[in-house]
């Protein structure tokens, strides 16, 4: 396939998708552009475009392939349409949704505080005032149905996962891994280091969408103080 406009490459991903790439790692700004263009595209909703998935440095787009009756090759056919369209124009001041978490920190909703804060020289309560005092972004969904991925964090937070994952980690538990945050939606093995939970339903089958959260939006953490157990 021929270079795009874009600076990014674009690759069969399977028999009915295509994968964006516009770099890679965990980059604020590669992440941003993967967002505007994800706008874009949903904007324009070109009639063989089934679903949108964004991701840290890529973006997939899953194609219909009846869409294209007379291509002997699909992906290529939409690969063309891609490369034809603005999508660099895709850097305009969206104002993406901002949802406010309430969290409670510490204690049985946050076992590892104290581990993370003994790992950045840092007492419980600068953890919670740093993590809490953060803007964060949803990079990507992903692990789990409604797994945010945020990216944000002060770097001082940033704690290597426990050695051996649990077998439980609550719904609702907001973790660290490495540089990264993020919160559990639902009740499962997690190796990440728990500092404390939400009550609020991050995924939820019967609602539309199921998913709290969703990439591109703008998320802060609100302390509040735990029940008496």
């Amino acid at each position: 396939m021929a270079p795009s406009r874009l600076a990014m490459d674009i690759e069969p991903l399977g028999e009915d998708a295509l994968l964006l790439r516009f770099g890679s790692g965990i980059d604020a700004a590669i992440n941003a552009r993967v967002h505007a263009v994800a706008r874009r595209l949903a904007s324009l909703r070109p009639p063989w475009l089934l679903d949108i998935v964004p991701a840290y440095a890529s973006l997939a787009l899953f194609v219909d392939l009846a869409a294209f009756p007379s291509s002997a090759d699909p992906l290529d056919a939409a690969a063309h349409w891609l490369r034809e369209q603005p999508l660099e124009d895709t850097h305009e001041n969206a104002q993406s949704r901002l949802v406010e978490i309430p969290v409670h920190y510490g204690g049985v909703d946050g076992l590892d505080l104290d581990a993370v804060a003994a790992h950045a020289a840092l007492s419980a309560a600068d953890v919670i005032a740093r993590h809490a005092g953060a803007e964060y972004t949803v990079a990507m969904l992903g692990f789990a149905p409604g797994f945010p991925y945020l990216l944000g964090m002060d770097p001082l937070l940033a704690t290597p996962r426990l050695p051996t994952p649990r077998t439980h980690v609550a719904a609702g538990s907001v973790g660290i891994g490495g540089a990264q945050t993020g919160l559990y939606p639902r009740p499962g093995p997690g190796g990440w280091r728990i500092i404390g939970r939400t009550d609020m339903a991050l995924f939820d089958p019967l609602r539309e969408p199921p998913s709290l959260l969703s990439a591109g939006d703008r998320v802060r953490f609100v302390p509040v103080a735990s029940l008496p157990s």
